[in-house]
């Protein structure tokens, strides 16, 4: 057992140390004395730190940054080991014994945590925690919530990394001046040197969940852009490192004082690249000089855009091309292209963190639910009871006996980790924080949740008894919501469910209040689940009321058994369901509503009751009092379910059950529901203690109450929709005015506004930091201007998967072996490189042929297909398949690759197509007939032949190619390859394999097709010279002649509207 609990690193120190390093121990490997073959997140040291460190001294070093926790009072603790975080990308995680490198550690910056690491192209870089704000306490002041205020990026490159930590040390002098971040001497020196010409600037203190698009309040025009005639930004002098972290976003508006700027706004918005290099670095978090300097600008300097736009002997493409060109030049090379991508991802990743939402704490864990917790605690105290009775206690649960008092504030397992007992749904960092989880750096690793946090109080008056004095006693209100990370995401980007039935913008809000009656400290606690309806929908947001619907692509089976799982899931996590449906019954939302509640009624599940409640229609005129009606047709739910409730320590009664609240966002018509569920709720809890208030007027109570659950609402409305919450107003007051509703209007133009410029690359980011897509997620955003969902990546991978199985079985003859399948993208007809339509092709290699096949995807069945002897065979081109010169991604070669293979056309050949008759194979030995022409030249057909042209389509596109020539070809395009990792139930992550796996671009993949036909033909004796060729198969210069000048206006509009926010 001892060996089981060995140390991950050593913690003993002699009272002298040499002053050379000491041998280091590899974290992710086992120290000497570990025995067990476990991995160093599986084990624990004998005295487990259950905390993550609050403080992290972190320290610049030839060989890399040095880690190690920093105990206020204390400039020196020998006991604790050092971290060392090699230099370089992918930089190595390894304990060192205490004091092992020599270095002066009163020059190190302190931290409160560390997010995690992010890889990236040219580096990778350490997120760190550089300022929080305090939330509150919950329930006792030991168990303090924080938010992340500030996040600072610090690259595992040595140079820039001190520049970054200077910079965060005199920062930490000038503007926090807190005492645990002790400046470094150099950066006491440079303030010394400019404290008479800079004037203290003081942390934004306030709100920190601002909302992403802000209207300005004075009656101006309003740029939400750079001002383009300021040619300079507020990047720190070059004598001075710049600022290295993230707080509050500020106001980006400025006021528009001229009227000739439209070509300069387009200039500034045109190009995604001018974008990524001149951002104002009072914005945008900077990270350091490289990702807010201009590279190489004084060789850019732009023309007079007046005069370009006025030129009347151009036309509009030139126009377009002319501005880019001399605004913003792409970069010249690819690592220029990935170092200023790199920049913008950093800074996207660090204004994800610190926009507001983002809430850790070090002692205790804030994902689960009080009732939760008392669950696992009373499950864990009576297996230990069952195994004592078998004799074979399990030691590592180290319980106290089964007792009628609990404490209210007890964790289970709290000797664990602390990552090790949150509930994963709700951890943000995971992927971040996987090399330290995976280096048993239990301590560093810092868990944070998404979602709202916020403590209160209000008196409530009270008719006081003997042992109590005055007429009025203290409640303390929590409310905590937690966003689930599982299908994260933005409004318009992420709608209904997945094929692992997890709904986006699902959030879980617990309310917990404490009051003390008659000596008795009593606690409530009340949970309630909102997420989008369960169901494979979507919804455009090029409107500011696009309509939600269906998928066309999805059966009624797969909603059904989606629907299924996702209740089954939902009910063994909280229990009981009852569904309160708020979208429109008819209408837009007609739709999407009413199969809802059609699968639900069809599957009749136990513990699922559904309740459609209309919200325009009944609370129509602005009567959102209305609401009392719905929660008097579901007081027998109340009273069915109740509420968590610990009095005098000892547990008075379950909740049984939860609401499952939406409309079609799961935003502000359920922030209102739900706001009246918890203040129902409230009352009742009040009531068992004999506190409900009576009055009329407004109370304390009504103020705090409104004022938390409208906070909270703007919370996720902020996180999921970009804007605060519509109806605030209502939350707010419980009053419903003209005011709060033209409101609204704003806050829709601001959401649209948001969805369709806006939300595109922040997706891109989420689902890079939650693990969910590699770096090829940024290449897609940059040729698409959108990402695609990782779970549809990956249904899509399934999809092609069963296409080649289907294939094999439909067309393969018996006894004929598979060498290999792939899809490839292909014009629909062969002899052709680039054909009016394109497809998905399923291109099978046996050992005696190869099979050219066009599938039907939606119908799942083979609709056409060629078998090409190995032997007729007679040569492979492949290179560059380029179909579009309008953005640089599908210019790349690597990333745009083909082959064509070219045979000869023999009788040994067969095409056949799935057809109605017994007749399906071609005849190639003759064209086809055409049809008959009158004396006039015009063709003639009669209405049965008219009503046989389908087929007689199909069959004619098929044999036409190849009747009556000696060689035929078949060209191909790799397509992209994108992996999409899937979360195992464990939290880890796997990643979706193919024969392909191991390829890196369309290049690679090409290059191991090719070879794999190459290889077949040879087994077999064809094994001509020369028979694979490279050569382009659609160069780039082919590319830019068959683009239309339309085509490249479009491009251009495009760019404008989707990058131009």
């Amino acid at each position: 057992m001892k060996r089981l609990l060995s140390k991950t690193f050593r913690n003993s120190v002699s009272a002298a140390k040499p002053a050379q390093p000491v041998g280091a121990v590899a974290a992710t490997t086992n120290p000497p004395v570990h025995h067990t073959g476990l991995q160093p997140k599986d084990t624990l040291p004998p005295v487990p730190h259950p905390c993550p460190y609050e403080h992290i001294s972190i320290l610049a070093t030839p060989k890399g940054l040095l880690l190690r926790p920093r105990y206020p009072g204390h400039t020196q603790d020998l006991s604790e080991s050092e971290v060392r975080v090699e230099w370089g990308k992918g930089g190595k995680v390894e304990t060192l014994s205490p004091d092992a490198v020599e270095a002066d550690w009163d020059e190190s910056v302190v931290v409160y945590g560390i997010l995690g690491f992010l890889e990236l192209y040219s580096a990778s870089y350490l997120l760190v925690i550089s300022s929080r704000n305090e939330v509150g306490d919950f329930l006792d002041p030991r168990h303090t919530v924080y938010s992340v205020k500030g996040a600072t990026a610090i690259p595992l490159v040595e140079d820039r990394a001190r520049s970054v930590l200077a910079a965060l040390a005199s920062r930490n002098h000038i503007v926090d001046r807190r005492a645990s971040l002790l400046p470094t001497e150099a950066a006491r020196a440079a303030h010394a040197a400019e404290e008479s010409a800079v004037e203290p600037v003081d942390d934004v203190e306030g709100d920190t969940n601002m909302s992403r698009v802000k209207f300005a309040e004075e009656h101006q025009v309003k740029l939400v852009s750079p001002n383009p005639d300021k040619t300079s930004f507020d990047i720190p002098d070059e004598s001075g490192p710049p600022s290295p972290s993230s707080t509050v976003s500020t106001q980006s508006s400025l006021a528009s004082t001229s009227t000739d700027t439209v070509a300069k706004t387009l200039a500034e918005r045109l190009s995604f690249w001018t974008r990524l290099s001149k951002r104002n670095s009072r914005q945008i978090a900077p990270i350091d000089r490289s990702l807010v300097e201009q590279t190489d600008e004084s060789a850019n300097e732009p023309l007079d855009l007046e005069s370009i736009v006025k030129d009347e002997s151009k036309d509009p493409e030139a126009v377009l091309e002319s501005i880019v060109n001399s605004t913003a030049p792409e970069p010249k090379t690819i690592e220029e292209k990935h170092t200023e991508l790199e920049n913008k991802i950093v800074r996207e990743c660090i204004r994800e963190f610190t926009r507001g939402g983002m809430y850790f704490s070090y002692t205790f864990d804030i994902t689960r639910s009080l009732q939760h917790k008392h669950e696992l605690i009373e499950k864990a105290k009576a297996q230990n009871v069952l195994l004592e009775n078998l004799n074979a206690p399990d030691y590592s649960q180290r319980l106290s006996p089964v007792s009628e008092t609990v404490d209210v504030l007890a964790e289970p397992s709290a000797a664990l980790p602390l990552w090790r007992r949150v509930d994963r749904r709700f951890w943000w960092n995971e992927w971040l924080s996987k090399p330290l989880i995976d280096a048993g750096l239990h301590p560093y690793v810092l868990p944070v949740m998404q979602g709202f946090y916020q403590v209160s109080s209000f008196n409530i008056p009270r008719e006081p008894v003997a042992s109590e004095e005055g007429n009025s006693v203290i409640v303390d209100y929590v409310i905590i919501s937690r966003r689930s990370r599982d299908r994260a995401g933005l409004r318009y980007q992420r709608r209904g469910i997945d094929d692992d039935a997890n709904v986006a913008n699902f959030v879980e809000t617990e309310t917990v209040m404490r009051v003390e009656r008659e000596g008795t400290v009593n606690v409530f606690s009340h949970v309630q689940i909102r997420g989008s309806i369960p169901l494979f929908w979507n919804q455009q947001g090029m409107a500011l009321k696009p309509a939600p619907q269906l998928n066309p692509e999805r059966t009624h089976d797969q909603n059904l058994h989606a629907i299924q799982q996702h209740l089954d899931k939902t009910t063994a996590i909280y229990g009981p369901l009852t569904i309160v449906n708020l979208a429109e019954q008819h209408g837009k939302e007609g739709q999407v509503t009413t199969a809802y509640g059609q699968y639900v009624n069809e599957l009749d599940p136990k513990d699922v009751k559904y309740h459609a409640y209309d919200f325009h229609a009944e609370t129509k005129g602005m009567k959102y009092e209305n609401i009392s009606k719905l929660i008097d047709e579901l007081e027998r739910t109340f009273e069915s379910q109740g509420y968590f409730w610990i009095s005098d320590n000892r547990i008075m009664s379950k909740q049984k059950g939860v609401f499952r609240v939406n409309c079609i966002d799961g935003l502000d018509r359920t922030n209102v529901v739900e706001s009246a569920f918890a203040r129902h709720v409230l009352n009742r809890q009040l009531g068992a203690v004999a506190l409900l208030s009576q009055e009329e007027r407004r109370t304390e109570m009504d103020i705090v109450f409104n004022d938390v659950w409208a906070n909270n609402g703007d919370a996720i409305s902020r996180a999921y929709a970009g804007t605060s919450a519509l109806k605030g107003d209502f939350t707010r007051t419980g009053k419903r005015d003209l005011a709060g509703l033209l409101n609204d209007g704003v806050n829709s133009l601001a959401r649209m506004y948001s969805s369709t410029f806006a939300d595109w690359f922040s997706q891109a980011v989420i689902d890079f930091v939650l693990g969910n897509r590699t770096t090829s997620v940024f290449s897609e955003f940059l040729n698409k201007l959108q990402s695609t969902d990782p779970r549809e990546l990956i249904r899509i991978s399934k999809i092609r998967a069963d296409a080649v199985a289907t294939c094999v079985s439909r067309v393969l003859p018996e006894g004929e072996r598979l060498l290999s399948g792939w899809t490839l993208f292909a014009p629909e007809e062969l002899n052709t490189k680039v054909g009016d339509k394109f497809e998905e092709k399923v291109l099978l290699l046996s050992a005696k042929a190869l099979y050219i096949i066009s599938y039907d995807y939606t119908l799942e069945k083979v609709k056409i297909y060629t078998r090409v002897p190995l032997g007729d065979i007679i040569g492979i081109t492949k290179g560059a398949y380029i179909l579009s010169p309008l953005e640089e991604t599908s210019r790349d070669p690597l990333q745009n690759a083909g082959f064509v293979v070219s045979w000869h056309v023999s009788q040994d050949q067969d095409t056949r197509v799935t057809s109605y008759s017994i007749r399906n194979s071609l005849d190639l030995s003759s064209p086809p007939t055409s049809p008959p022409t009158s004396a006039s030249g015009k063709q003639v057909q009669t209405a049965p032949r008219k009503s046989l042209l389908p087929l007689s389509r199909i069959l004619t596109e098929a044999a036409a190619p190849v009747a009556g020539q000696e060689t035929a070809f078949a060209a191909f395009k790799a397509l992209p390859i994108d992996p999409a990792r899937v979360r195992r139930e464990s939290g880890s992550f796997i990643q979706t394999t193919d024969e392909l796996a191991n390829a890196k671009n369309c290049k690679e993949a090409v290059d191991m097709i090719v070879d794999a036909i190459r290889q077949a033909c040879k087994d077999i004796g064809n094994d001509r010279h020369d028979f694979v060729t490279e050569a382009d198969v659609v160069s780039l210069a082919e590319a830019q002649r068959m683009t239309s000048v339309y085509a490249k206006m479009e491009y251009g509009v495009k760019r404008l509207l989707w990058l131009g926010s």
